[in-house]
Formats: C-alpha cells, sequence, structure tokens
C-alpha cells in the first residue's frame, strides 16, 4: 500500500481484526453484485469505500424514478441510464482504486459459473427467485462463497453460504426451487432504509470474509422485522437430498 491507501484505510487497518495484512487482501479480493438496486447500491457503495479491489455490478435494467426511493446509488441525473453504469460512475468518484466492471447482462445458466469462479465471493440483491437459484447454482458449482439478503415491506433477510467449504448447505437447502411466485416491491411495497440494513450487512459479512476468511454468520440465516426492530438468527442444516449441492447431486454430478 502506498502512503494515500494507508490514509483512506486507516480506520479500518486499525482493528486487529483486519490489519494490514486483512487491508491487502481486500485490495488484493474481487466481488460480484448481482442486482444494482435497493441492496447492491449500499453493499458496492461500502465495498467500493472498503477497498475491495475489482467489483463486478451485473444488472441489465434501467434506473426509473421511483427507484430512487431506495436505491440510493443513483440520483435523479441517473433516470433512463443503465444502473450498472449510473453505479459505475458513483463509485468511481468515491474510490478511483477499485476497477469497477459493468455488465449490463441478464444472468443466467450459461454465464454465471464462468463470473462466479472468477471473484473471492458472490453478493445476491436481485429481485427475484429465477436469478437467485442460478446464482446459487453457480457458487455452488464453483465453490464461491455467497451472501444472500433479500427485502419487502418491513421485512428483510440475510444469509451466508460458505460454498467454498464441503457440507454446509446452500440456498436451495433452505428455498427450494420451484415455481416463481416471489412478491416484488413494485407490488407490496418497501419501507427505504430497511434495503440499506440488509445491503450494508451483505457488505459487512463479505468484507469479513474477505479480509478474515469467516463473516461470523457463516451458513446462518438473519431475520429483521423492521416494524419492532427485531431480529432472529436461525441455522441452515443442510439437506442431503437437495438436488443442487446434495449428497445425490454430487454422485449424479461426479458420476457425469
Amino acid at each position: 500500500m502506498n502512503d494515500e491507501q494507508l490514509l483512506r484505510y486507516s480506520r479500518q487497518i486499525m482493528l486487529p481484526a483486519i490489519d494490514i495484512e486483512g487491508q491487502e487482501r481486500l485490495l488484493r479480493s474481487s466481488a460480484l453484485i448481482v442486482g444494482m438496486g435497493g441492496l447492491g447500491s449500499p453493499a458496492a457503495l461500502y465495498l467500493a469505500a472498503a477497498g475491495v479491489g475489482e467489483l463486478v455490478l451485473a444488472d441489465f435494467d434501467t434506473v426509473e424514478l421511483s427507484n430512487l426511493q431506495r436505491q440510493i446509488v443513483h440520483d435523479t441525473a441517473s433516470i433512463g441510464q443503465l444502473k450498472v453504469e449510473s453505479a459505475a460512475q458513483r463509485l468511481r468518484a468515491i474510490n478511483p482504486d477499485v476497477r469497477i466492471r459493468p455488465l449490463a447482462i441478464r444472468l443466467d445458466d450459461d454465464n454465471l459459473p464462468e463470473l462466479t469462479a472468477a471473484v473471492d465471493v458472490v453478493l445476491d440483491g436481485c429481485d427475484n427467485f429465477t436469478t437467485r437459484h442460478a446464482v446459487n447454482a453457480a457458487c455452488v458449482k464453483t465453490r464461491t462463497p455467497l451472501v444472500s439478503g433479500a427485502a419487502i415491506r418491513f421485512e428483510g433477510q440475510l444469509a451466508v453460504y460458505r460454498l467454498d467449504r464441503p457440507g454446509g448447505p446452500c440456498y436451495n437447502c433452505l428455498f427450494p426451487q420451484g415455481p416463481e411466485t416471489a412478491e416484488t416491491c413494485s407490488e407490496t411495497g418497501i419501507i427505504a432504509p430497511l434495503t440499506g440494513v440488509i445491503g450494508s450487512l451483505q457488505a459487512l459479512e463479505a468484507i469479513k470474509l474477505l479480509a478474515t476468511g469467516a463473516s461470523g454468520l457463516d451458513d446462518q440465516l438473519l431475520l429483521f422485522d423492521a416494524q419492532r426492530s427485531d431480529w432472529r438468527r436461525l441455522r441452515i442444516p443442510p439437506d442431503p437430498a437437495c438436488p443442487c449441492c446434495g449428497t445425490t447431486s454430487r454422485v449424479a454430478s461426479a458420476s457425469a
């Protein structure tokens, strides 16, 4: 690190759990952020500010006026712009040292494995189960840790799946794939700061993973009731019969 970086990241370096070694690991690391919306916005801002070396931003959508209530990486001048381009401009202004790779593409089973294999951690903040399951399957395949967040109405959740280690659960163990039935913010509404809470926590867990190798929420689910400001923590058990990561799927994959 040069003198400017030592000053920029000095408050993190002071932490014994991070120190210079952890900060240097952050500077060498990379993260894929899926969705530049309510969750991806604060997550990306904090990862860039913290000095994560490369951020890959994936979202094919454009900024709309209704997004600005909660998607804080964008502003009024961004309306009509691709979300990844709007976010990239803001993140580069915060920290020009961070390499930003905007991808205005629709993620699927074909392109995701290459993307997840190239990064050290994935943060999923998308708004549909189809993409969530595709991201999870790719992370299982490439053994990439996955930090998954969700928020709607006054309800938020956060989970860290240690897919880089054998024997743990994946997203499909908790939410088995089925028909797309998820509600969206446009249908039910959402309180704006909730996305900031969950997205910031996604960044926090990702930073801890990258700098120290452990998040403190490994293979656990955190539930937040924003109306009551109430938190619950649950351990996620692996499903041996999970078609994505379970024993049966591993045997089938090995014999294929």
